[in-house]
């Protein structure tokens, strides 16, 4: 539905309510800023009364989720290095692969080379699930704050590609349950972060697929996707530039030297991702994410993270006080709410300017990082 016109009357409103409901503080790795919180706003019609509902509940699942919460569970596993993510990729592959003309990260997924018969051969279903959450986390946490500083705008959703070359009942019905909590975990926890979705290679009987997963999504959600037989590469090299598209969809993309697109993690999230994450894990920055400015002027950590941070949020203070529209800052949903404060220097580049200037960025930077719902109604 269409923003209501008085948007930022019911912005404040909600975000008062959810300070007096103490549902909000600063730091907390939901995400503070405005985007954050019209996301929510938008996934229930600007409905004041569903959309604290809604929050609540995220709240609520993301301290309690997998018996730890989330900050803990992306403690213990890292989304772009776990030691079975090869296992994963190789039985059900998805993965963030640079980002579409317009800025926004993709994400693919390659329904045909689903097999869990074979994962649960060397890995439980359990862990499985905990790595799929991460990947949504991520999301939000790294991979759109990275996005829209890399563009030097909002950028507030990604562009999901789901390849369904070779997917057939077989591999529907090993996976179904698993994409319907998928799904529910999107939809409830990470509202609004699809800005598209493009199926592909369909074979013929996909209708009665597509019948059975519909009823799964938010009528929101459907009207966000369009679905292609094998005459899609036109339609997505108008949105996708050839080179940040893999050969697989019909792009130039190989990653040769990376292990391939699937497993090379390009895109601007990974620039210093190793840093960034052990100083995070170290306590000394309150983010794993990228703060503004970090795409050009390297990566802060103690004292000068602290202090950017500290600056930031003063300045989003002042601009929620005096500003008579929401924050347009980065889009960010991750830990601090200075994550979505805009930087101080002029960031008008365009996507492909800043790839030309940081190679780096379209490329994977590894290293070993990893470490070994309930529903409210009221």
């Amino acid at each position: 539905m269409a923003p209501p016109k008085d948007k930022e009357a019911i912005l404040n409103q909600f975000r008062e309510a959810l300070v007096q409901q103490d549902l909000i503080h600063d730091g907390d790795s939901i995400g503070t800023d405005d985007e954050t919180l019209l996301r929510f706003l938008r996934a229930r019609g600007y409905n004041l009364k569903h959309a604290i509902l809604m929050w609540k509940n995220c709240q609520h699942w993301r301290k309690t989720v997998e018996g730890v919460g989330i900050d803990e569970l992306y403690r213990q596993i890292d989304p772009f290095d776990y030691p079975e993510r090869d296992l994963v990729f190789d039985c059900w592959p998805l993965y963030f692969h640079k980002v579409d003309k317009k800025g926004r990260p993709l994400n693919f997924h390659h329904f045909g080379g689903i097999n869990l018969n074979k994962l649960q051969k060397s890995m439980t279903l359990e862990r499985f699930w905990q790595t799929v959450i991460v990947n949504c986390e991520a999301l939000t946490r790294e991979v759109l704050p990275a996005a829209a500083e890399a563009a030097g705008r909002p950028i507030l959703g990604t562009f999901v590609v789901v390849d369904l070359s070779g997917f057939g009942i077989s591999q529907f019905w090993q996976m179904k349950d698993f994409a319907r909590m998928s799904f529910q975990v999107s939809q409830d926890y990470f509202p609004e972060t699809m800005a598209q979705l493009a199926i592909v290679n369909a074979p013929r009987g996909f209708s009665t697929i597509w019948n059975v997963m519909k009823p799964w999504l938010a009528k929101e959600t459907v009207a966000k996707v369009s679905i292609y037989g094998s005459d899609y590469r036109s339609a997505l090299l108008e949105l996708i530039d050839a080179d940040a598209l893999p050969t697989s969809l019909g792009g130039t993309c190989t990653c040769a030297d990376r292990g391939g697109c699937m497993k090379s993690n390009a895109g601007p999230w990974m620039y210093e991702r190793r840093q960034r994450r052990e100083a995070w894990l170290r306590g000394e920055r309150e983010t794993i994410a990228l703060m503004p400015g970090e795409l050009h002027g390297g990566i802060r950590t103690g004292a000068k993270h602290e202090e950017a941070a500290e600056s930031a949020q003063a300045e989003q203070a002042a601009d929620v006080s005096s500003s008579t529209e929401p924050s347009q800052a980065s889009g960010s949903t991750s830990e601090t709410s200075s994550i979505a404060t805009p930087s101080s220097e002029p960031q008008e580049e365009s996507v492909r300017e800043v790839y030309e200037r940081h190679p780096e960025t379209r490329e994977v930077q590894t290293g070993d990082l990893h470490s070994e719902s309930t529903v409210l109604t009221r």
